[in-house]
């Protein structure tokens, strides 16, 4: 334990000062309690529907191919040369503490938990309820016992309710070896963590570029956008990105959430600086967390494409259910 971090001790870096990690050369994402109040309670917040009709997709076992397959929020099911991966699984109703109260799930899983495939793997980018939920966790543990890739500390939040969890951890630069000749990346994001009100980014936050023979996936988890810097750097390091998936929602009002959350713009921004051949909007329309209207990330999405006058079928915005196959004329299937 380093001073009072209770998840992580290890030596200064550049993004860890002994006690929390920070976001170097990025505004802060620190926000204080007036902020909060003044968020909270000064700003508009957009109604959202109680419930949106949805579907569910029920995947193949293994494919050889590129697939992606879009559960809600974050989570997403890679399918890749005979690998299965989850991005930050989250089958609960609430992205909370609790079980009965906080964000409510507003659209269903797009997969039925009983439909998963065999799941090899879980990218787990940080710590907060909405990405990183223990009863799926332990659900998934029980059913598949996959490994969880995670950035430093996250592991002991895992490790109090999973004790004999697969763990894999690693810093920002961290390289960690999976099945079917794959392997995953954690990188840097602009973001931070916390799952109470004294342990902020006492855990690592990061994404994942995911190398498979299938195809090169980079996973964003939660970052806003900064100069843009770690992303063109990820380009020169990794190459271009065959599917970015990248967050478009949870971004209002841009004074409070700019540092930490993309708008629609700058995720378009990403997809070009990772040179990236598509793109699939994630992190909107199942959780009203931020003050947006559920279906504004569409509208920006679509302005911020013809702007830059990328082809609108290069950069969908995933609903629960949507099924994307690379390689073939098409991505997206049955929409």
């Amino acid at each position: 334990m380093a001073g009072n971090n209770p998840y992580y001790s290890g030596p200064v870096s550049d993004h860890f000062d002994g006690v929390r990690f920070f976001n170097p050369d990025h505004p802060n994402t620190d926000r204080s309690l007036s902020d909060v109040l003044r968020w909270r309670f000064g700003e508009q917040h957009a109604r959202w529907p109680s419930s949106v009709p949805g579907r569910q997709a029920t995947p193949d076992a293994r494919i050889e191919g590129l697939r992606v397959t879009m559960v809600g929020h974050a989570t997403l099911l890679i399918q890749a040369a005979g690998l299965n991966v989850l991005t930050d699984p989250l089958w609960s109703d609430c992205a909370s503490p609790v079980g009965f109260a906080g964000p409510r799930r507003v659209t269903p899983p797009g997969i039925a938990f009983d439909d998963l495939p065999p799941i090899d793997a879980v990218l787990l980018s940080h710590n907060h309820y909405d990405h990183l939920d223990i009863a799926t966790l332990r659900r998934l543990h029980e059913a598949h016992r996959p490994l969880i890739v995670t950035p430093l500390g996250n592991d002991a939040i895992v490790r109090r309710a999973l004790p004999d969890a697969r763990m894999a951890v690693g810093d920002w630069g961290g390289r960690v070896a999976l099945e079917q000749e794959a392997e995953v990346h954690i990188v840097p994001a602009h973001h931070w963590s916390a799952r109470g009100v004294g342990d902020r980014r006492m855990a690592l936050w990061g994404g994942f570029m995911l190398q498979t023979p299938a195809g090169l996936i980079y996973f964003a988890g939660d970052t806003g956008y900064g100069n843009g810097a770690i992303f063109r750097s990820m380009r020169a390091r990794f190459g271009p990105v065959d599917v970015a998936l990248l967050p478009i929602g949870a971004y209002a009002p841009r004074w409070f959430m700019a540092a930490q959350h993309t708008d629609p713009h700058e995720a378009v921004r990403i997809m070009d600086d990772l040179d990236a051949r598509h793109a699939i909007g994630i992190h909107w329309g199942d959780f009203r967390l931020t003050d947006e209207e559920r279906e504004e990330p569409l509208t920006l999405l679509r302005q911020a494409l013809e702007r830059r006058a990328i082809d609108k079928a290069r950069f969908p915005a995933a609903s629960a259910g949507d099924v994307f196959n690379f390689g073939s004329s098409s991505p997206q299937d049955g929409l």
